[in-house]
């Protein structure tokens, strides 16, 4: 009756849930996780939810994961989440470490997917999951595009490291696949492209499964469970899918329509959608010192900010924001991997890809594309000061903001 009526409330008829991601707290142990959401996440949802229960976009680093299966914490954390009428659904599992306070930058991808520990990570998370997620709801995790671009300097070692990468996500499926016939509980990865990552867009994500994902999966498929072709590309398809990040694919220079239909052609399901904004920067002026000083605002130590613009019909990305700061090239429209607050059109005289949220909105109206929608906005502590409000009420404006427009 709770997950009835959550959705009853919340969105009619269209079966979806919405939340935010909990990685905008700090949390680089159980501890300071859980005390930030004992401090906020009880008034986000007297706010937003105040009658209905309230999912939960929860980020766990690799260590907050493991102090949380010690002694009775998780019960604890259980108990607290059935008091405040909150449950989870889905999880950032994209950065393994600490995500504030100190330069994390390219580490965000430490350790990828070439490596048995975020593997072990990302099976500890769909462990705890499966044990949060109420009864007849899908799970969802998002995680890393395999890994950072520029560690693999050749041809040869990215395409290594996308295989290894493969291997280890249809060890997950694998594990997916025994959790569903055994539970019922229907989970799934949702692999998450961004600038510089080894997957950036839809196309090579499509690339991925054609050449990776579903050649490893009828081996190992066909050898632990003895499915045959269809059958193993059926379930890598079912488990392993896409996170959908509007700004990541804002910076790909893809609109929203386009890559849906693309991935569903290719039977790619869209895992979660998590609601994001860009940073754009028009040149439309003759003097454009403005635009330039107040671009300089968003270069911050913590995380890279890359940035793209479209050059003969080809996406060009710079690898942070410092970078076109030096050079100051006025060519062309520049986009910048900086999550800022999506009920923002502009930034005079900056603007925001908010119409690719739009658009995606629109979409959904027709479509359901995807179960789980988790806004993303965690850049609050080093947004320019002239954008900072208290972290509840901006997350409550997100959310409603986000409400009215479904």
């Amino acid at each position: 009756m709770r997950n009835q009526r959550y959705l009853v409330d919340m969105f009619s008829s269209k079966g979806r849930q919405l939340t935010y991601c909990t990685n905008v707290h700090p949390g680089e142990n159980w501890n300071i996780t859980f005390e930030n959401l004992k401090k906020f996440v009880p008034r986000i949802k007297k706010n937003v939810s105040p009658d209905a229960p309230f999912g939960l976009g929860l980020r766990l680093s690799r260590l907050a994961s493991q102090e949380l299966g010690l002694g009775n914490k998780f019960s604890e954390f259980k108990d607290w989440l059935h008091h405040n009428d909150t449950y989870v659904f889905t999880m950032n599992g994209f950065p393994f470490g600490n995500f504030h306070g100190v330069s994390v930058k390219d580490k965000v991808h430490e350790p990828d997917w070439t490596t048995f520990e975020r593997l072990d990570y990302t099976n500890l998370l769909f462990s705890q999951l499966t044990q949060l997620l109420p009864k007849g709801m899908s799970g969802g995790i998002s995680t890393s595009p395999i890994s950072y671009k520029h560690w693999y300097t050749t041809q040869e070692k990215r395409q290594g490291a996308l295989a290894k990468g493969a291997e280890h996500m249809v060890g997950v499926a694998l594990e997916l696949y025994t959790i569903e016939q055994n539970s019922g509980h229907y989970l799934h990865l949702d692999i998450e492209p961004e600038p510089d990552g080894l997957l950036e867009n839809s196309a090579e994500v499509v690339d991925f499964f054609d050449d990776y994902l579903i050649p490893q999966g009828r081996v190992l498929f066909g050898d632990k469970f003895g499915l045959s072709n269809a059958e193993s590309d059926a379930a890598i398809k079912r488990y392993l899918t896409v996170c959908y990040d509007i700004c990541h694919f804002s910076l790909a220079f893809e609109e929203p329509k386009e890559t849906f239909k693309k991935l569903k052609a290719h039977q790619i399901q869209i895992g979660k959608i998590q609601i994001s904004s860009a940073l754009k920067v028009l040149f439309d002026q003759k003097d454009n010192t403005r635009v330039w000083q107040a671009l300089s605002q968003f270069d911050e130590p913590v995380y890279l900010h890359q940035v793209t613009k479209v050059e003969a019909g080809t996406v060009i990305t710079y690898p942070d924001l410092s970078s076109v700061l030096e050079t100051k090239n006025e060519d062309s429209e520049l986009r910048a991997h900086f999550h800022v607050p999506i009920f923002l059109e502009k930034f005079e005289p900056l603007y925001a890809t908010q119409d690719h949220i739009v658009k995606v909105l629109e979409l959904l109206k027709q479509e359901q594309i995807s179960e789980h929608l988790e806004i993303e906005t965690y850049t609050w502590d080093v947004l320019p000061q002239a954008l900072k409000l208290e972290l509840s009420d901006s997350i409550i404006r997100e959310i409603k903001w986000l409400q009215k427009r479904l």
